[in-house]
Order: C-alpha cells, then structure tokens, then sequence
C-alpha cells in the first residue's frame, strides 16, 4: 500500500537520480571491484553473511544492503590506503579481509542501546570459532566499537587495528551521501511512521548533523573523498526539502 513517505521516496529518488555520481566510485573503480572479488571468494565472509544475515535486524535503515555495501567499501579504502605504505600487498590483503567481517557486524546489535559497544562484546564471542588470531578479532572488535561518530574513540595502538578501524568509519559514513535520500531515510521512516508534521519538524536538525559528518572521516581516502559524499547528500536533501513543502503540504 503507498504511503506519503513512498510517494516522497520516489521523489527522492528521481532528485538523486539528477545529482553527479561521488567521485570515489570512479577514481577508485579498481580498488572497489577487487574488494568485490576479495569478498565472492573468501569462505569467511560467506559464513558471517549467512550469520549476518540471520542475526542483523533491519532497523533505521542498517540491515543486511546497508552492511555489504560499508563492508565492501571499507576493504575498498583498506586497499587505497595500505598502498600508500610499504606493506606487503598479502598482509594487505588480509586487513581487507578484516575490515570487510567488521563492516558486516558492525550494526548487528543496531536496536541495543550502545549498539557499537555491544556489537563489538557480541562479535568477539562470535568470532571465536573463526580462524581468526586473537590479535584480529581484537582489532575487528575496536573497529566495530569505534564506527560511531560523535562519541568517544578508543584509541588503538597498532596499526593494523588503527587502519580497519578508521577505514569501518568512513565507509559508514559514506552512507549519509546520496544512499541517506535513496534509502535509508526511508527505512527510518518506516520503522519509525512519525506524522508528516513531526518528519518535516525535524528535517532541519537532520540535515545539520550531515553537516557535521563532514569534518569527522579519518582515513586519507576519507578525506578525500567523504566530504563531497556529504556535500552531495546536502545538496539533494535541500531540493528535497523543498519539494516536500510544495508538493506534500497543504495550507
């Protein structure tokens, strides 16, 4: 059955469709695709999305679409990143591998209060079967305890763990680019179903909190390229805005 919040996401979604493409996904096409490969081919990341997939409720937009996608694009920015070091391409390879588990499980416990800190307790138990050294499960832990923005950062004293961590942040936060209007607003809404008037009524603290995302991506790559992510959903945000006054409000 269509909803007015259908109806906007359509609206939404063709306002989008008008607005450039984030340059990451073109200057970096080759580090995205062979996080993509990395991904299809490794059996660990096949178990955990099968128990993602049985575990991860899907709530204010953070389901099973939204972990892959931050799971791919943080081993994206895992492999930009370890090129500007002098670490072997294998070792690499493996912080891919870590930062893609932690971008799986990262919202598991997306409905708990503290979810990062109690996702982070959840995967530990969970990953002690996996073969996995102590030190990695550590490190994909932190990530997943660190992913928030605007609460207190645990600070990390290897550089393994520093790197998956701050590549889980960013890719996360990619996600409040062109997919917040595309997607999971929509999934917030639906979950939530708050009155046109009170959506509209906090419409603006929203878009103010986008603003401060922009300041927050730790990563070079980040850096790079998370601020126009931002700067693009902010722009789509106030077309929507407007049309949502002119086209869904009536005087």
């Amino acid at each position: 059955m269509e909803t007015i919040y259908t109806r906007i996401q359509t609206r939404a979604r063709e306002i989008v469709s008008k607005f450039p493409t984030p340059d990451f996904y073109k200057e970096e096409a080759d580090a995205i695709a062979l996080s993509s490969r990395l991904m299809e081919k490794n059996r660990l990341i096949s178990d955990l999305k099968a128990i993602v997939t049985e575990h991860l409720e899907d709530d204010f937009g953070h389901g099973l679409q939204h972990s892959v996608k931050v799971s791919l694009e943080a081993g994206s920015l895992a492999l930009i990143e370890g090129q500007r070091t002098p670490i072997p391409s294998q070792t690499i390879t493996r912080y891919v591998l870590l930062v893609q588990c932690a971008g799986l499980l990262h919202d598991i416990r997306r409905k708990k209060k503290d979810h990062a800190i109690k996702g982070a307790a959840f995967t530990k138990k969970l990953l002690q079967d996996f073969p996995l050294s102590s030190r990695e499960v550590a490190d994909i832990c932190l990530a997943i305890r660190n992913h928030e923005a605007f609460k207190h950062k645990v600070e990390i004293d290897s550089p393994a763990g520093k790197l998956i961590s701050d590549c889980l942040y960013d890719a996360d936060k990619f996600r409040w680019g062109p997919d917040n209007f595309t997607d999971t607003l929509w999934e917030m809404v639906s979950f939530m179903n708050p009155p046109l008037e009170t959506f509209i009524a906090h419409y603006p603290k929203g878009m103010k909190g986008l603003e401060r995302i922009k300041q927050t991506f730790r990563t070079q790559a980040g850096q790079q390229y998370g601020p126009q992510f931002i700067d693009i959903g902010l722009a789509i945000g106030k077309e929507l805005y407007r049309v949502i006054l002119e086209e869904f409000t009536h005087p």
